[in-house]
C-alpha cells in the first residue's frame, strides 16, 4: 500500500493577516470538532502539551516560525481507528510536520496549510492511511472552522 505524504489545502479569509497569524500561531488550535475552542496550554519537553476538552492531550513542538507569515508545528497524529487522542498504543501515532503559510491578498488573508510525514513514517501502512485519510476531512472541517472564527470576531 502506498500512503501518499502530504495533505495540502488552503483557504482565503476576510480578516487581516495579524488576525490569522493569532490563530494559527497558536499550538493545536486545529484540534476541535469544527468549532475553535479554547485549549490549555502548558509548555512542556521542549513543545507544548495542548489539553482538548474532548480529545484530551496532545504534545505540539514548534518547529519555526516567521511572523507573521509561515509557521510549523510538529505533532503525533493518531491512526488509531478506536481511539481519537494521542492516548493510545505508540504503534497507532505517526509523527508529521503540519506548515501554515499566510498571504496578504485582497480582501484578506490566504492560508495555506501542508501535513506531511505520513508516507516516510516508520509505523504500519494502514496505520498511516488511517491517520492520513483522518486529517484529509479533518483540515477541510478545521479551515472552515478558522474561516468562520475570524470572519464572524
Amino acid at each position: 500500500m502506498t500512503v501518499p505524504d502530504a495533505i495540502e489545502r488552503e483557504v482565503q479569509i476576510a480578516a487581516p493577516i495579524d488576525r490569522v497569524w493569532a490563530l494559527v500561531s497558536e499550538p493545536g488550535w486545529w484540534i476541535n470538532e469544527g468549532t475553535i475552542r479554547p485549549h490549555k496550554i502548558e509548555e512542556r519537553d521542549g513543545g507544548f502539551a495542548v489539553t482538548d476538552e474532548e480529545h484530551g492531550e496532545f504534545l505540539v513542538r514548534l518547529v519555526d516560525s516567521q511572523e507573521p507569515h509561515a509557521i510549523s508545528f510538529g505533532w503525533l497524529v493518531n491512526g488509531d481507528a478506536e481511539n481519537n487522542s494521542q492516548n493510545t498504543d505508540e504503534s497507532n501515532l505517526v509523527s508529521t510536520v503540519t506548515a501554515f503559510t499566510l498571504e496578504e491578498v485582497d480582501g484578506g488573508t490566504r492560508v495555506r496549510v501542508v501535513e506531511s510525514g505520513f508516507a516516510t513514517s516508520d509505523r504500519a501502512a494502514e496505520v498511516r492511511q488511517r491517520a492520513y485519510d483522518e486529517n484529509t476531512e479533518g483540515w477541510e472541517i478545521e479551515l472552515k472552522a478558522a474561516k468562520s472564527h475570524l470572519e464572524g470576531a
